[in-house]
């Protein structure tokens, strides 16, 4: 039998994630969930999975910020600058979270980390760039599920301030 939260593989929203859609008011998206036999752990594979762009995935990122977790949203064509985010965070240091600490802090793994929903709150930054889309996708709690949204309504969902931290491509 399917049911809203899983899919007949059992590859739906992680239970978390579908709990914090209603607390948030917004149980009508878990009909919008997408759900993938086949993990989609990458930004690429999402979007090879969903057919979109690939800056059109968000992707959640956790961030140690001298030791204290910060969620990063970042379009899933680019690459955050570590350096934007300590400037932004004023933090002597920036690293990328180690995996524990990542379901430590959100309550899921790396692949599937959504970006609301979590076990505690972090402070979180968003990329401007997700702002060149009407939808931008993102994960569900687990690696096989993903959900449309758009980027403004993340962004405050997510209860992020929007920032530059998008490492720049460099020209030759």
């Amino acid at each position: 039998m399917t049911t809203a939260a899983t899919d007949a593989e059992g590859f739906g929203a992680h239970p978390r994630f579908t709990e914090a859609l209603q607390v948030l008011g917004l149980g009508e998206l878990h009909t919008r969930i997408r759900r993938f036999p086949d993990a989609t752990r990458t930004a690429a594979e999402a979007a090879a999975a969903i057919g979109c762009e690939l800056s059109q995935i968000c992707k959640s990122l956790i961030f140690a910020a001298d030791g204290v977790p910060v969620l990063v949203l970042m379009d899933g064509a680019s690459r955050v600058d570590v350096e934007l985010v300590r400037k932004e965070l004023g933090a002597e240091k920036v690293t990328r979270a180690a995996a524990d600490v990542v379901r430590e802090t959100t309550g899921y793994a790396i692949g599937g980390v959504p970006p609301f929903g979590h076990r505690t709150k972090t402070r979180v930054l968003a990329d401007r760039s997700l702002l060149g889309h009407d939808v931008v996708w993102a994960a569900a709690g687990n690696p096989h599920a993903v959900f449309p949204m758009a980027p403004k309504d993340l962004v405050a969902q997510a209860g992020a301030t929007l920032v530059d931290v998008r490492e720049q491509t460099r020209t030759s």
